[in-house]
């Protein structure tokens, strides 16, 4: 198969891309499963935006550098701050159902989350990301210049170095067909990744199972740089019930004046920040793992009954009906919720145009390390990162002239056999998730960064071997994506002698004077 531009991921950030360029390309669209898996689908808060006349472009500046923790690049955040209101009003055209402001007609509804200063979060209910991918998804698949290939998965990018060419760009890359149980090779002028984070590298995240890092863990094979891997957001509200997968409880609820407490109802969060329920990300899940681990108890409480059943139902139904289906009543009980992972700060290095270190290859979305969050993201940037970035890269690529056509070699496995054992992959992915959990997580410290990685080079070599002699499989490859992107989280955790952010580590408790980010290249490829 043969693209203008080739899309891995189908979150926001890469299908907002692919309407951008369609206009203009035949588009490839790689997704592991369908359109509708991935963390945009799930993301309920909405997206930060300057849009109230109370606001400004500099508190939101403000407020991002400061949840960031001094590691931002403020020129990043001014562009992307500024790009805010276009963005949105682009997501508008595109008819996304925000919901409308019941006391203030012909405007949208403006809610606050943790480290904001003002009303800026633009949202569709309690399913703003639901909202938006199912708008954009209709205009995707209307689109006779985007072909959609669901169930492929990426395996590793074809660059010019790799056949042995002075010219190291991007050529496309292998993808297996899961449905058909074969890899094709797909080239193109222009290759994107966007697939997204790597929560399943942990025990509990309120990411989907498809997010495995795929995409950093292919550009850092090719070669590209990646940075501030340590930084790994723990969401302070997940839904703790044993039947509730990954259920996220959004930051709004916060926002609209939840109370954390104890299971003996004491309000805890002023103790640990004067900010309290309204702190950044960061402090709020480190607080109530403080609280956890103090009083071995195994969740803590996000109280919403002083707010009536009506206000519930209408700001939150999806978290109010969930919740109801569980024999929890939210407007009579509080919530049992615990911290979970949720975001990756850190990723493959990119400009303002999402240009990696490889000419021909980009990144958006959360799988780059664009300079905007720094140690620490700010509540519902991220999905104004990923339309600002798609529009920008975007530009980028209509504004080259394509380079020549090559034709790309096929995938060999002329000395691979089919797998004698899968069981060693699901025992393989348990263990890394575990140690990740117990050693790389909220609370650090160096000697719990060793032992992880050492099960990871242990884990690596077992999985390097099973790679190289049986054929490929999506559990595989994803396995294989998430040792790598456990081994970069942790070599990043490792050079970091500092607590900053979300990076706490015991044996580093202070806050270095100058912030600098973590930069890892891989010198195999040097």
């Amino acid at each position: 198969m043969r693209f203008d531009t080739v899309i891995v991921g189908s979150g926001l950030a890469g299908l907002s891309l692919a309407l951008h360029l369609a206009e203009k390309q035949k588009v490839g669209l790689i997704t592991k499963k369908s359109l509708l898996n991935g963390a945009s689908y799930l993301a309920q808060g909405g997206i930060a935006a300057v849009l109230s006349e109370d606001d400004s472009i500099e508190a939101h500046v403000q407020d991002t550098l400061t949840a960031g923790a001094g590691l931002c690049n403020e020129a990043v955040v001014r562009h992307v701050v500024n790009e805010g209101k276009n963005a949105i009003q682009w997501l508008i055209d595109m008819h996304v159902p925000f919901t409308p402001d019941p006391e203030d007609a012909g405007h949208y509804h403006l809610t606050r989350e943790g480290g904001h200063s003002f009303r800026r979060i633009i949202h569709a209910a309690d399913t703003t990301g639901e909202a938006v991918q199912q708008t954009l998804i209709h205009l995707i698949r209307t689109n006779p210049n985007i072909t959609v290939l669901e169930n492929h998965m990426a395996i590793d990018l074809i660059t010019g170095s790799k056949l042995g060419l002075s010219d190291n760009r991007c050529l496309g890359l292998y993808a297996l067909d899961s449905g058909k149980n074969q890899v094709n090779s797909i080239a193109a002028d222009n290759t994107v990744l966007a697939t997204g984070g790597a929560g399943k590298v942990y025990l509990y995240t309120t990411n989907p199972d498809t997010a495995t890092g795929d995409g950093i863990a292919m550009g850092w094979r090719a070669g590209c740089r990646v940075a501030n891997m340590e930084f790994i957001q723990f969401h302070p509200t997940c839904l703790y019930h044993p039947k509730a997968k990954s259920f996220l409880i959004s930051e709004s609820l916060r926002g609209e004046g939840g109370i954390f407490r104890l299971p003996d109802g004491t309000r805890f969060m002023p103790l640990h920040d004067e900010r309290a329920e309204l702190a950044p990300r960061d402090i709020v899940a480190r607080a109530i793992d403080f609280e956890m681990k103090k009083r071995g108890i195994e969740c803590v409480y996000l109280d919403m009954t002083q707010k009536s059943p009506e206000f519930l139902r209408t700001h939150f139904p999806n978290i109010y009906s969930r919740c109801l289906e569980l024999g929890i009543n939210i407007s009579r009980e509080a919530i049992p919720v615990v911290p979970a992972v949720h975001y990756l700060c850190g990723g493959i290095m990119t400009d303002l145009d999402g240009r990696t270190d490889i000419p021909g290859l980009y990144a958006i979305g959360e799988t780059a390390c664009t300079g905007l969050h720094g140690a620490n993201r700010l509540a519902s940037n991220s999905l104004l990162e990923c339309l600002v970035f798609s529009k920008a890269a975007a530009k980028d690529i209509l504004g080259k002239t394509p380079p020549g056509k090559f034709d790309l070699p096929s995938w060999d496995e002329s000395r691979v056999t089919d797998a004698d054992e899968e069981i060693v992959i699901h025992h393989n992915w348990s263990e890394l998730r575990r140690f990740m959990w117990n050693y790389v997580g909220i609370v650090r410290t160096s000697k719990r960064l060793e032992r992880a990685q050492n099960r990871i080079r242990l884990l690596s070599d077992e999985i390097d071997e099973y790679y190289s002699n049986f054929r490929v499989s999506q559990d595989l490859l994803e396995l294989r994506n998430l040792v790598l992107t456990a081994d970069l989280i942790v070599r990043c955790a490792m050079l970091r002698h500092e607590s900053r952010g979300l990076h706490f580590s015991r044996d580093y408790p202070e806050k270095l004077a100058e912030a600098r980010d973590t930069l890892l290249c891989n010198k195999t490829l040097a």
